[in-house]
């Protein structure tokens, strides 16, 4: 502690390390300000190809809406699943930097066959073909938000910027989902295919120069540690074979590696500090007579404390991730009941009508709004409040996200009651065209689309952020991809739920909650249900949240 005051009151040492850090802060800076336009790009490329897809397989490669809907579908739930699959190369084999460097090649190429495939009229299996490799090589979101994460140090300071990097980089999504998803769809809408996709592929071709550029600018490089299904995998064996075994009490005596640097076994990871959850675990790493008389001891056999402690950490995060299951299914309402709601109202502005799907781009404003709010106004302020790094916890920070949307169902149900009271004094109107609406501005749906964008920053935002944090060094990719997976089982959850409730409501001749023309359902009793399923999985996520303990390393 003395030499770090004298350091500090201006030794010539002390001047050198200032220099040092300094430098080394501002390229730090440097290489996360090109990840985040990177990550911007990336996003702009893939809004700018997805947006509009569905309208490609139908006009250009005369699909019919069904065909069409299941090929856009197919491909997206693809590209939620293969970012697990980049995540697992990562940490495994590959490390952070070469995998995205690799799946950024895969998007150029991929980008590139679509772009052919549009401009020469190819055959539609070479489309495929081209989409298949963009989801591929897509698939690096996750390995991307812990490379920028790896960035910083583990002092108070640099944490503090860490935490602000994922608020940044989720921003950066957004800007290129905003312009992908309208200046791209525009330009494919007035100047045709060829050149509407030729944009997305130059913008892959310029990520994977401004991520080159940078190399020289990136602090750290996480190597990787190997399998880590099969470090799990030889825990629960290693733990079935020693179930007669009794743990000590004395944790002192369960097997680990013995370093002064505080590092583990497991290549590039710390030491973690051993926990009383899953005690039956623990025996994995109880060292009997017969480990003893082998050396080295099977890993089938004897584990380290590290090495059980990474399956509690994964094992702690399951609950948690769950709940974001729920979040995601209620989340997803905006691209689906949202736009039937808007369907039925009054789309006039002025002389232009606004499709119901568009009032989606308030969400995007709201958060591109509320990231710098949250982080220039709202962390300040609560970190003087609480004492807290970050303002509030990272479990605190996703429960007010929970609540958040709670209150968006909320505020799509009561407009929901409000139309149907409307609809039922003044009934339909028709207009010029021979469309009909509910005499009712589509621009009451807006309050609904911003509260969501504020759940988002809340919610998504803490689960990057969460789940890097709270992540074994050595699974870090992994556990930062359980959001996407979430986020796509959200997906198919909600799903479940329509399909659910058109069942159990759609009898004796009655229309249901959702029925084709929704002026004779109870969409509002369907938003009710959602919110009450919100304050369950609160009520849930607070327990959840009161059990878990936060991951320590060994210093």
């Amino acid at each position: 502690m003395e030499a770090v005051e004298v350091e500090s009151k201006g030794s010539h040492g002390g001047d050198a390390d200032d220099r040092r850090t300094s430098r080394n802060d501002r390229r730090s800076s440097w290489g996360c300000t090109l990840l985040l336009v990177n990550n911007s790009l990336q996003y702009m490329s893939y809004f700018g190809l997805s947006t509009n897809l569905v309208n490609y397989f139908k006009v250009e490669l005369h699909a019919d809406s069904k065909s069409a809907a299941n090929s856009v579908t197919n491909w997206v739930g693809t590209s939620a699943i293969t970012p697990l699959a980049a995540a697992f190369l990562a940490d495994s084999f590959l490390g952070r930097y070469w995998t995205i460097t690799l799946c950024l090649v895969i998007s150029v190429a991929g980008y590139g066959v679509v772009t052919a495939s549009a401009s020469a009229a190819l055959q539609s299996a070479v489309f495929y073909a081209g989409l298949y490799l963009v989801a591929l090589g897509g698939a690096v979101s996750p390995v991307m938000a812990s490379f920028g994460a790896d960035q910083f140090g583990d002092d108070e300071s640099e944490l503090g910027r860490q935490s602000s990097f994922f608020n940044w980089f989720y921003f950066s999504i957004n800007v290129g989902s905003l312009i992908g998803g309208t200046v791209l769809v525009w330009v494919q809408t007035a100047h045709g295919w060829r050149l509407g996709y030729g944009i997305p592929a130059l913008l892959s071709v310029v990520a994977v120069a401004l991520f080159s550029a940078g190399t020289g600018a990136y602090r750290t490089h996480q190597p990787p540690g190997g399998s880590p299904l099969t470090r799990i995998a030889q825990v629960v064996v290693a733990a079935v074979r020693k179930c007669d075994v009794e743990a000590p009490d004395d944790v002192a005596l369960l097997h680990e590696y013995d370093g002064d640097d505080g590092m583990s076994a497991i290549q590039g990871s710390r030491r973690l500090v051993h926990t009383d959850q899953f005690r039956f675990l623990d025996k994995a790493a109880v060292e009997t007579a017969g480990d003893k008389g082998v050396q080295p001891a099977s890993p089938w056999r004897l584990c380290t404390v590290t090495q059980v402690e990474e399956l509690k950490c994964v094992l702690r995060l399951l609950p948690v991730w769950a709940c974001g299951i729920i979040f995601a299914a209620a989340f997803t309402q905006m691209s689906t009941t949202f736009v039937l709601q808007g369907d039925t109202l009054d789309p006039r502005l002025g002389s232009f009508r606004v499709p119901a799907a568009v009032l989606s781009i308030f969400d995007t404003l709201s958060v591109m709004l509320w990231v710098p709010l949250y982080d220039r106004a709202i962390v300040p302020l609560a970190r003087r409040l609480t004492g807290h790094r970050g303002g509030f916890t990272q479990l605190a920070r996703m429960g007010v996200g929970l609540v958040i949307l709670t209150v968006a169902m909320l505020t799509a149900g009561a407009l929901e009651v409000a139309r149907r009271r409307v609809l039922s004094r003044h009934g339909m109107f028709i207009g010029a065209d021979g469309t009909e609406y509910v005499p009712m501005s589509i621009f009451w749906q807006v309050p609904q689309y911003v509260v969501v964008g504020a759940a988002e920053v809340f919610t998504f935002i803490g689960q990057i952020e969460f789940f890097y944090d709270q992540a074994p060094d050595a699974m870090r990719s992994v556990c930062s991809g359980l959001g996407s997976a979430a986020f796509a089982l959200g997906n198919y959850a909600s799903s479940l739920l329509v399909a659910a409730v058109v069942r159990a409501t759609a009898k004796n001749g009655q229309p249901g909650w959702i029925p084709d023309d929704i002026n004779d359902g109870h969409l509002d009793y369907f938003f009710w249900l959602l919110a009450m399923l919100c304050i369950g999985n609160f009520g849930a996520y607070l327990l959840i949240a009161r059990w878990y303990n936060y991951k320590k390393t060994v210093d």
